[in-house]
Parts: C-alpha cells; sequence; structure tokens
C-alpha cells in the first residue's frame, strides 16, 4: 500500500480534512494535496519530520509512514533507473578475488558479498578487464602471442583469434568464465587496491603480458574555473526524484566536480552522492592508515 492511500483512508476514519493534516503537519494545504494525488514524490524520512507529526495526527504506529515512504521512493527510483546489472558469476568473481593480494583478501570478499556488484567489485573488474583488453588488443596482431595464449587455453590459432575478437567486445556485464580462462587468469598475476586512495596496482604475468605492472590512481586536485554549471548538474538538480534529499554539503561536493572531455548525466551526480554517503567507501576517524 502507497503512503497516499494510506493517509486517505485514515483521513476517512477520523473523519479529518486535508486542512487539519496540513495544521498538523505545518504545511500547507496544496502541498498536502500533492501529496495525496501523487503529483509530489513523498520527501525522504531522514530529512523531514513530516511524517511523525502526520502520523501521530493519524494515530498511527511510530514510523509507519516514514517506512512506507521510504519504500515508495526506492521503488519509484528502481522504475527510473531501470533494473540492477546481474551480479557477475560466480566463478568470475572468485578468480577476481583469488589474484587478490592475500593480505587484503578476506576484505575485499566480504565488501563484495555485502554490496554484489556495487561499486567496488565494478571498479576493480573494470580495471581488471581494461588492463587485460589493453594487451590482447596490442598483441592481437602478433602471430607469437596469440599462439602462446592459445596454448595456455587449449585452442589453436584460429580459434584464438576468433575468441580475442570477441574478448574485446566483452563488458564488465556479461563477462563469461570462458573470458576469464582465456585471459584474465593467464595474464593478471595478482591486483591489490587502497581502499583509502582507491589506487589498485596490477601485475601481469611477464611470459604473456609486456608490460608487466600497471598502476591507476586517483589524485586530489583544485577544481579548475568553468564558464558555467555542467547540463546534467543542473537537470540533477531540477530532478526531485534524484535530488530531493540532497544536503547543501553534498551539493557543494558535486558543483566542485570539473571534467575536461565528458558531460555527466543526472545518473552520474545520483551514484556521486551515494558512494558519498557510503561508509565503506571512508575509514573511521580514529583508524590510523600507513603510507604507501
Amino acid at each position: 500500500m502507497d503512503i497516499a492511500l494510506t493517509i486517505r483512508n485514515r483521513l476517512k476514519e477520523l473523519g479529518l480534512g486535508q486542512r487539519d493534516l496540513a495544521r498538523a503537519a505545518h504545511v500547507t494545504e496544496s502541498y498536502i494535496s500533492q501529496l495525496l494525488t501523487q503529483k509530489k514524490l513523498p520527501p525522504a524520512p531522514n530529512r523531514t519530520d513530516m511524517y511523525e507529526k502526520i502520523g501521530r495526527a493519524l494515530k498511527l504506529p511510530h514510523g509507519e509512514l516514514a517506512k512506507l515512504a521510504d519504500q515508495q521512493r526506492r521503488e519509484q527510483l528502481r522504475k527510473r533507473l531501470g533494473d540492477q546489472p546481474a551480479p557477475l558469476l560466480s566463478n568470475v568473481r572468485d578468480l577476481i578475488l583469488r589474484k587478490c593480494d592475500p593480505g587484503k583478501a578476506r576484505q575485499i570478499r566480504a565488501i563484495f558479498e555485502k554490496q554484489p556488484f556495487g561499486e567496488l567489485e565494478r571498479f576493480v573488474t573494470q580495471k581488471l578487464l581494461g588492463v587485460v583488453k589493453g594487451v590482447a588488443r596490442q598483441e592481437l596482431d602478433n602471430p607469437t602471442w596469440v599462439r602462446q595464449v592459445a596454448r595456455l587455453s587449449k585452442k589453436s590459432y584460429p580459434q584464438m583469434r576468433v575468441t580475442v575478437l570477441k574478448f574485446l567486445d566483452t563488458t564488465i556485464f556479461d563477462l563469461s568464465n570462458e573470458n576469464c580462462i582465456a585471459f584474465l587468469d593467464p595474464l593478471i598475476e595478482s591486483w591489490d587496491i587502497d581502499l583509502a586512495t582507491f589506487c589498485i596496482e596490477i601485475v601481469l604475468n611477464r611470459r604473456v603480458a609486456p608490460g608487466h605492472h600497471k598502476t591507476f590512481e586517483f589524485m586530489e586536485r583544485a577544481p579548475k574555473k568553468t564558464s558555467g554549471e555542467e547540463p546534467g548538474l543542473k537537470e540533477f538538480f531540477q530532478d526531485p526524484l534524484l535530488s530531493g534529499d540532497v544536503t547543501e554539503e553534498e551539493r557543494a561536493f558535486l558543483r566542485s566536480l570539473t571534467f575536461e572531455n565528458k558531460r555527466p548525466t543526472p545518473l552520474y551526480y545520483y551514484r556521486e552522492v551515494q558512494n558519498l554517503r557510503d561508509p565503506l567507501h571512508f575509514l573511521a576517524p580514529n583508524r590510523s592508515r600507513s603510507a604507501r
């Protein structure tokens, strides 16, 4: 049951009108009307005390309206963004974790399992796939390399050529067990990531990869002056479904982001906010960390 129907039914049972509810919630009658006709998305429960006031006026159990509002917002957002991508195949995830630095593997596995195909798992998978595809693209016209990888995968030379061409069109959303056996397993020696800085180091197999060490690092830079606000950011701020509960601190952070040759979409800024709010992405204040 949605929140508007719950409130309308309760108003009828108690013989109350929208004006009574508006007074109780300290909002306008017009706002209540928009909420009950679903012209306005229910505000996020953690950003308003309205549900507590309405709940008392309607004599509803504590927290019931806030719970309904949260469920309705999630459902609307799911419809807006579409279904979440399917998680990685278990064998693919196992291979990626097996290649992880032994001292970090247990912690990374816990994060992967808590957030199946979440930001960290997608980030790591994307970097590993990108590095291996770079090697495959560079060596595609090298018969010696193709034959070497073919032997490791127990394929013929023509079969391996076809496999490489198909692999170059692979994304993290359709990474298969065959891709892992043919490329990720033989080419990647190990990888490690600093969860504080998201610096990821990838060591490649020297026998089949010309550059055996790759490092991807994110560096903090002062924002450059721009001629105006990004179009995607403007659309994000104008869409209450995506930005209705964004704080001023989060708005300032989003405005500080700059891009050279890319134009982010409103969904990009929505996901940046979710990353900023996720405690898994930040160390506790009292936890020390060693410099790399």
